[in-house]
């Protein structure tokens, strides 16, 4: 018969600390304590995958499970002496959750088990202490009540109060025996009267329900979100841990607490938590008494602070991991509930492992993978001062797109926020951001917008900023005309106004109206850069570059480690004030002669931004991307220039002024550029502009623009070369579907650069590439041929997710919760590479494109490029870099170690 229940204590166990698949964490942390003779109340562990049974079956056990479980239970009787539900000599149990993975205070405990009208009366005539007894069932009752039964904990609270302030006391360790006996008989009326029957007084009763609530909790609301938001499985299921109660309410000699090892916030080496005297475990989480620190336990209780200190270290130093233990304290007589290895910030993490390791416990390879990729997040960017949100009003939740913490006066315009961004912090709070508020993006010191998703415009741009951004947050309603924005906070609807503070915490999606403290991380402490180079060292030769369009970017990702930049969006340059008059007079001109005119203003401007660039990343490599978007994202809206031109004739002087002023003319001249402006987006439309004259085709339309752009690259190439900067330039043409498409483009960028840099004696000492975005299935699909032409694939996943599973990644959000919560899609596919499909094209295209080009070099330059799976996915496929925002340049480089460790080389595709 196969085993689903596995008993331990007194010095021996059934299981060890390796079968956490089996026992759950908790359980296989109880079983390898009780081999190493920690001072364990014994029980027994019914498995993880009884949970999975328990659903499959309707919610019930099987019998020949639940034989197992007597069993179990008549042995432990056996050892204890006692029996359950014995009124002279009861044994009492606690049964709680345990998942393989940690998930704190998502599911179900109850303590107690075996209480009923009989066994009070024997505990309180065993134990000499009535006090005790009748405190215990009172728990009892609440616990069991809430978890097996389901009535709401409020209505026990309330009777609760209502006997503390009839008796006068503000602690619960205050209340008489006969109050406690008033609480218990008051809450078993209630129990009555929600359940239509009696509390359950028969304990193998209350055993198989409390078990049954323990495994129902796997799929309550918090469990189900915690997962999600953990990225842990649904299918592993919890396990039931049924354990022998110790008491710490049993006077001043007894007590209970929780502690580390270790400081999980900064990882210090100090032995770390908090307990209660006269308290069960609960007592200690629940806010209902002030903790005492952990240190007081040696004053208190000098003997079990000694063993305690001792068992933890000896714990410690078995897992070789910084542990999260429980314990009570019965009577002077310490007992170790739990031991696992801890939650801890990111700046523990480093800390610990880079520790760790000099102390001896750890080695190298241990200590990168000890660290998850997504927990540097907290050592890159602000965070709040913890104290500092209690006094504020929090607004709303919207989806978290870029991490760090901001505060600042609300903008509800780019424009605004530029005239109030120099004199002081804003934030810039939008229905949705475009191109043109890029200005306002870049001064804000973070963005709030209340539509989009992970992927939109505005969490794209701030993550390569490296502002906190919140978007999706829908429950703002924004009047850009009111300047003011309302939301819904606890039934009443409170109105935002332009300057008022507000504080964002992009590592959450909270928004809070009021002003935050925040702190600044410390980026260059010793554990941090000691840490990095270790992942550096494991990483080997696997690249990781940044995604930086002005030589401000570029230092910042050089700061962190960036080995160059894997897509300069050139796009980005245009919509500076000086330069959008000269992109706006090149798409009204009809005729080349004009366009190269405009051109030819813009070319120098250009030449200055791919010099900075060029100068920043010395000796590494710079991927530009020539012009991408369509052109009508140059112009104004449609909208706005009909509303201005029915203004015009009836506008005052100062109107027309700051009328002149948006649109880059004298006063005089807006009569006729308006209507030229309107007429020119109106031919510009396209009804679906992501598949439409953008891209190459922009440059096949009007090879000047890439023309252009080539000299403008090469004559920065010549310039910096020329000062003794290394550069290695590599040409990115955009939304190819053909080889032929490539063709035409790549042969107007050699043209050029071979003109220019033969004309300037450097051709032999200057090497460049020209090479595409793959982000187009066809292009994928016909890589070989593509290669031909390709010196360079990069992987534009953003667009390559759109074209390939036919999702707007802005519309994505309107329905992405249904697909996510039905798992449809496990994640967001726009946050999280899907290897499934997208990855096969580009796993594909990889495999074709070496067929063809032996040396192709390949990378990825989409957003994934920064997330942690997807990272490994392209080390897996024989990548040779990924490219991401600069901010997340430290997590790709982690990522991409332990992606190297896991597989060792022996994963990487036989291409790469």
């Amino acid at each position: 018969m196969k085993k689903y229940v596995y008993a331990f204590g007194g010095g021996t166990a059934d299981g060890d600390g390796t079968m956490k698949d089996v026992l759950g964490g908790k359980g296989a942390g109880l079983a390898e304590m009780s081999r190493a003779g920690v001072p364990v109340p014994p029980g027994f562990t019914i498995s993880t995958e009884v949970c999975n049974i328990f659903f499959e079956n309707n919610r019930t056990v099987p019998q020949e499970i639940d034989d197992q479980m007597w069993k179990a239970l008549e042995k432990l009787e056996k050892q204890m002496g006692q029996k359950l539900g014995d009124p002279a000599n009861p044994l009492l149990l606690s049964v709680r959750s345990g998942a393989k993975f940690s998930m704190p205070g998502m599911m179900n405990t109850i303590l107690n088990l075996g209480m009923n009208d009989e066994t009070v009366e024997g505990l309180a005539k065993k134990t000499g202490n009535p006090r005790f007894a009748y405190d215990c069932y009172r728990r009892f009752i609440q616990m069991f009540g809430e978890v097996a039964l389901n009535i709401e904990m409020e209505k026990f609270d309330h009777i609760f109060d209502s006997r503390k302030a009839k008796a006068k006391v503000k602690l619960d360790t205050e209340l008489t025996a006969d109050d406690l006996k008033a609480i218990i008989k008051e809450y078993l009326a209630l129990v009555k009267k929600e359940m239509k029957k009696p509390f359950p007084q028969d304990a193998r009763e209350q055993l198989v329900l409390a078990r049954n609530a323990v495994f129902n909790s796997w799929w309550n609301p918090k469990a189900s979100y915690y997962r999600k938001m953990e990225k842990i499985s649904d299918s592993i299921g919890t396990a039931a841990n049924v354990q022998t109660m110790v008491f710490g309410n049993m006077g001043e000699g007894s007590g209970t607490g929780v502690g580390f090892t270790r400081d999980p916030g900064s990882g210090e080496k100090v032995f770390y938590g908090e307990y209660l005297i006269n308290a069960q475990g609960e007592d200690v989480v629940a806010g209902i008494r002030t903790p005492e620190p952990i240190s007081h336990l040696k004053d208190q209780m000098p003997e079990a602070y000694d063993k305690l200190v001792e068992i933890t270290t000896m714990l410690e130093n078995h897992y070789k991991d910084m542990q999260d233990f429980e314990f009570t304290i019965q009577e002077g007589t310490l007992f170790m509930l739990q031991t696992r290895n801890g939650k801890r910030t990111g700046p523990a993490a480093v800390r610990v492992a880079v520790e760790m390791t000099k102390e001896g416990l750890i080695d190298k390879k241990t200590a990168v993978l000890r660290v998850s990729p997504s927990q540097l997040d907290q050592l890159l960017h602000p965070v709040f001062d913890g104290p500092s949100l209690k006094k504020l009003t929090k607004l709303t939740t919207g989806i978290a797109a870029s991490p760090g913490a901001a505060v600042g006066r609300v903008s509800f315009t780019a424009d605004d926020a530029v005239a109030h961004g120099a004199k002081g912090p804003v934030i810039l709070v939008r229905k949705e951001t475009t191109p043109d508020d890029i200005h306002g993006m870049d001064v804000a010191k973070g963005i709030l917008t209340a539509i989009g998703g992970k992927s939109s415009h505005a969490a794209v741009v701030a993550r390569g900023m490296g502002r906190p951004c919140i978007v999706g947050a829908s429950a703002v309603v924004i009047n850009e005309h009111a300047k003011s924005a309302t939301v819904a906070v606890g039934g009443k609807k409170l109105t935002v106004k332009e300057g008022e503070w507000i504080s964002i915490d992009g590592t959450t999606g909270d928004v809070y109206l009021g002003q935050a403290v925040t702190r600044e991380p410390d980026l260059k402490h010793g554990w941090l850069s000691t840490f990095m180079e270790w992942a550096d060292e494991f990483r080997g030769e696997f690249g990781v570059r940044a995604n930086a369009d002005i030589p401000r970017d570029a230092k910042v990702a050089r700061g962190f480690g960036a080995e160059g930049i894997g897509l300069c969006r050139t796009e980005h340059m245009f919509f500076a004030e000086d330069r959008l008059p000269h992109v706006q007079a090149m798409i009204l001109a009809r005729e080349e002669k004009a366009r190269k005119a405009a051109l030819k203003k813009l070319l120098p401007m250009q030449r200055a931004d791919f010099a900075g660039l060029f100068k920043a990343m010395d000796g590494f490599p710079v991927v530009i991307r020539t012009l991408d978007p369509p052109l009508h994202e140059f112009l104004p809206k449609r909208e706005n220039l009909m509303v201005d031109i029915a203004k015009l004739p009836n506008a005052d002087a100062k109107a027309k002024k700051e009328m002149a002023g948006r649109y880059g003319c004298s006063v005089a001249e807006l009569k006729k550029k308006l209507p030229e402006l309107l007429e020119r987006v109106e031919e510009l439309h396209e009804f679906n502009p992501m598949l439409g004259h953008r891209g190459c085709r922009l440059g096949i339309t009007y090879p000047e623009i890439t023309e252009m752009q080539a000299r403008a690259i090469f004559e920065a190439v010549v310039q910096v070369h020329k000062k003794g900067v290394k550069v290695i330039p590599e040409v990115m043409i955009p939304l190819i579907g053909s080889a032929a498409e490539l063709a035409h483009q790549k042969d107007i960028v050699v043209k050029v650069a071979e003109e220019v840099l033969g004309n300037a004696g450097v051709k032999d000492e200057v090497k460049y590439m020209v090479g595409t975005m793959i982000e187009i299935p066809r292009a994928a699909l016909t890589a070989d041929k593509v290669a031909e032409q390709a010196e360079f694939f990069s992987f534009g996943t953003n667009d390559l997710t759109q074209t390939a599973m036919g999702l707007s990644r802005d519309d994505y959000t309107k329905f992405s919760k249904q697909y996510e919560d039905l798992k449809i899609f496990k994640a967001d596919p726009f946050g999280v590479l899907d290897q499934e499909g997208v990855g096969k094209l580009i796993k594909l295209a990889v495999d074709l494109g070496r067929s063809t080009r032996k040396d192709l070099e390949v990378g990825i330059c989409g957003e994934h490029g920064g997330e942690p799976s997807s990272v490994e996915f392209c080390y897996k496929v024989g990548m040779n870099y990924v490219s991401c925002s600069p901010y997340r340049v430290p997590i790709a480089r982690l990522a991409a170690a332990q992606a190297a460790i896991a597989g060792d080389g022996a994963e990487r595709s036989r291409t790469a």
